[in-house]
C-alpha cells in the first residue's frame, strides 16, 4: 500500500478546513481521521463549518466540534440553512465561500464526495472545488439509505482507540439522531471495517476518501 506522510511544519500550525452540510457530516465522514491528525501533527488549527445546524442541531454540532477538536485551536462557524434546501440558498452559500476564501488558507480540506446522492452534500462539495482551486481536498463518505457508496482512492488506517473513540463521540454528541435506525455504532464500525479490509489496515479499520488531485513534492 503506497503511503504519503504528512510534512513537519515546525512552529506553524497545520490548518485543516472541515466542511459539512449537516451537523453530523464531518464527524461521520472523517472523525477518525481528525483524531488521528491530532496525534500525528504537532500543532493543528481547525476551521469547522456546518451549513445546516439549526435548533438542537446547533448545540450538537458545537458539542461534537469541541469533542473531536479538543485541545486544538478551533474556529467554529454554524449556519442555519434549512436541511435539504441548501441548493435553493446557493447564492448565499456561494457568498459565504467567497468570504471564507479570504480568511482561510488551509493545508488540508475535508468536504463531501461530489457524487453523493444528497443535494446538500453535492452543493458543498461543488463550491469547495470552485473556491479552493489550489488546495488538497479530501472528499469524505456518508453511508445512507441511497446506497451511493463509491470506490474511494485514499485510505487512512485507524488504530485503536481512534475508530472506537469516533463512534463514542458520535453517540455522545448527537442525541437527537439516536432514534434513527441507521444511527448506530454498528453502522459506523461496520463501514470503517469494510474500508479497513480494502486498505489492509493493521487494525482492520479505516476511513476512505476520494481525491481528484494530489501533487507530491514541489519546486523549491
Amino acid at each position: 500500500m503506497l503511503k504519503l506522510n504528512l510534512p513537519a511544519r515546525g512552529n506553524d500550525p497545520f490548518v485543516v478546513l472541515c466542511l459539512g452540510a449537516h451537523s453530523d457530516d464531518i464527524e461521520i465522514g472523517c472523525g477518525g481521521t481528525l483524531l488521528y491528525l491530532k496525534q500525528a501533527v504537532p500543532r493543528l488549527k481547525f476551521h469547522w463549518v456546518v451549513f445546516s445546524a439549526a435548533g438542537v442541531r446547533n448545540h450538537e454540532a458545537s458539542k461534537a466540534a469541541e469533542l473531536f477538536a479538543a485541545d486544538c485551536e478551533t474556529d467554529i462557524v454554524l449556519k442555519d440553512y434549512r436541511d435539504g434546501f441548501l441548493p435553493y440558498h446557493g447564492e448565499e452559500v456561494k457568498d459565504f465561500f467567497e468570504v471564507m476564501k479570504k480568511r482561510v488558507n488551509p493545508d488540508l480540506i475535508f468536504t463531501h464526495w461530489q457524487e453523493d446522492a444528497h443535494q446538500d452534500h453535492r452543493l458543498v462539495s461543488e463550491l469547495t472545488w470552485n473556491t479552493f482551486r489550489n488546495h488538497l481536498i479530501l472528499e469524505y463518505e456518508i453511508p445512507k439509505y441511497d446506497g451511493d457508496m463509491g470506490r474511494p482512492n485514499v485510505f487512512v488506517p485507524l488504530d485503536a482507540p481512534f475508530f472506537q473513540q469516533k463512534v463514542d463521540y458520535l453517540c455522545r454528541a448527537f442525541e437527537s439522531q439516536r432514534a434513527k435506525s441507521w444511527f448506530a455504532p454498528e453502522t459506523f464500525l461496520g463501514f470503517m471495517r469494510i474500508r479497513g479490509m480494502e486498505s489492509n489496515s493493521p487494525s482492520g479499520y479505516a476511513e476512505a476518501f476520494h481525491v481528484k488531485k494530489l501533487a507530491i513534492g514541489g519546486v523549491s
